[in-house]
């Protein structure tokens, strides 16, 4: 696979060279081969990108929310008429399994692309207060967008199309590691119109792209998607500027299964939120807290159930699991399933190593343990790939102390058969998104977290408005 363009920067409306060449190897991680070649940007190629946003932005901040409407309604028909494009490179830069990458990982990002169009008829441009004065919201300026490779573009859409609809210009810095879906992306918007400047793209590593993006003096807002490690790094960079930032950052979700319910069918509903993309999906609900009455039917389930679980070829279609996205986050892994195994956690399915048949690539065995304590590393540390622990509780007070004793708050589930108790329990759980009884997050809804999970909203209109500043007019 080769891109004609993989080592430029779109950069003010054309595909330019990087000042300085640096190329980088991008690799499929189901055979371990370079896939294709980037560069890596430079403080130079990020000053040419915000120079170039800050050009355009008075034009485009200017135009009527109508006009920013149609240009995406354009970006829109070109974006489906290459879904099996992208399905297919996010397969192979990835890994990810090709019928997943076509309804999922493809389609995630016009299913955002959806939500702001819809979302533009409820934003309060201006608004009349009871007292007389007035509100206007303005575009923020430009946007310094950093975004991830789990879900690469599900994050891009919900950051660019949300700037671009409130009348941000914005410069994007994908990950190093899945660059080309967001290039394909670049292209869909040349091909649509986009007006020179008002979307820029440099690839590059956070190190040097990130960190210079982050602490740009003319970027005007920052928003991150990623590690709570970086995430902490980029809101040191924009802080020093006092700049608007949002960030998405890890979990350590917590999944409360009261005996009430449907225990197997729970536990079930849990593990396949959990599985999928290799697990690699910051909101999945890895601590699966179960009533003790029903703790070991629970786990002999969830042992049946991840040993069912196969795991193979991302280029095959069918239900499976491929391999994790590199070499580092392979080993991340390996290291926690040891690390639990060495505090004395069941393991009940799976374990070190690659799956059997496998012995290429960078596959790791689902895997679930029992008899888990919630101050064991696994239970605390986020694993970022196919593990479920499973930990017993008491009492609904026992649950929810253990769901909110974590550094994370990104999303909860809840499995009850008992409205009392669920909107009980729904209240008193520290996160941004709470789940019940298997529910799936509606488009346009508010997605983020609390504690170390981030700081802001996506989705709807309320991404769109993280692009948005006040203006008082008494």
């Amino acid at each position: 696979m080769t891109f004609e363009n993989s080592r430029s920067f779109y950069i003010g409306g054309a595909w330019v060279p990087p000042v300085v060449a640096h190329d980088y190897a991008v690799e499929n991680p189901a055979t371990v081969e370079v896939i294709g070649h980037i560069s890596c940007g430079s403080v130079q190629d990020v000053d040419r990108a915000v120079a170039a946003a800050r050009q355009a932005f008075p034009d485009w901040s200017r135009t009527e929310p109508s006009a920013r409407r149609d240009f995406l309604q354009k970006v829109r028909r070109l974006y489906e008429g290459r879904l099996d494009e992208f399905a297919q490179v996010i397969m192979q830069e990835l890994g990810c399994p090709i019928d997943l990458s076509r309804s999922g990982q493809a389609a995630a990002g016009l299913g955002q692309l959806d939500a702001i169009l819809e979302a533009l008829d409820d934003v309060k441009w201006t608004e009349d207060l009871r007292n007389g004065n007035r509100i206007f919201r303005e575009s923020r300026g430009v946007a310094g967008l950093i975004t991830p490779w789990n879900w690469p573009l599900n994050q891009i859409g919900l950051k660019v199309f949300a700037a671009l609809a409130a009348g941000c210009t914005v410069v994007l810095k994908p990950s190093e590691i899945t660059p080309f879906n967001a290039m394909i992306l670049a292209d869909v918007l040349h091909e649509a119109g986009c007006p020179k400047g008002v979307f820029n793209l440099v690839n590059g590593t956070g190190d040097a792209v990130g960190a210079a993006l982050a602490g740009h003096p003319g970027v005007d807002c920052v928003s991150f998607t990623g590690s709570t490690g970086a995430g902490r790094a980029v809101y040191g960079a924009a802080a020093s500027r006092i700049r608007p930032v949002s960030l998405e950052l890890g979990g350590k979700s917590p999944s409360l299964i009261f005996a009430d319910c449907d225990v197997e069918k729970a536990v079930r509903r849990n593990l396949e939120k959990l599985m999928p993309n290799s697990g690699q999906n910051c909101n999945a609900p890895s601590r699966l807290l179960v009533e003790r009455s029903v703790y070991q039917r629970a786990m002999d389930f969830a042992a049946e159930h991840v040993e069912s679980i196969a795991v193979g070829d991302p280029s095959a279609s069918g239900a499976h699991l491929g391999p994790v996205a590199n070499r580092r986050q392979y080993e991340h892994i390996q290291r926690l399933i040891r690390a639990a195994m060495d505090e004395d956690a069941t393991l009940l399915a799976g374990g070190p190593g690659r799956p059997d048949g496998l012995a290429h690539g960078h596959f790791v065995r689902p895997t679930v343990f029992g008899n888990v304590s919630n101050d064991m590393t696994i239970a605390r540390q986020e694993v970022f790939g196919p593990v479920a622990v499973l930990i017993p509780f008491d009492s609904e007070a026992e649950a929810v102390a253990l769901a909110n004793d974590s550094d994370y708050g990104l999303a909860a589930y809840v499995h009850t058969d008992d409205e009392v108790r669920m909107q009980s329990v729904v209240r008193q759980l520290k996160a941004g998104m709470v789940f019940r009884n298997g529910a799936e997050i509606a488009a346009g809804s508010p997605f983020g977290g609390v504690k170390q999970s981030g700081i802001g909203y996506e989705g709807g209109v309320f991404g769109i408005e993280e692009f948005l500043d006040l203006k008082l007019v008494a």
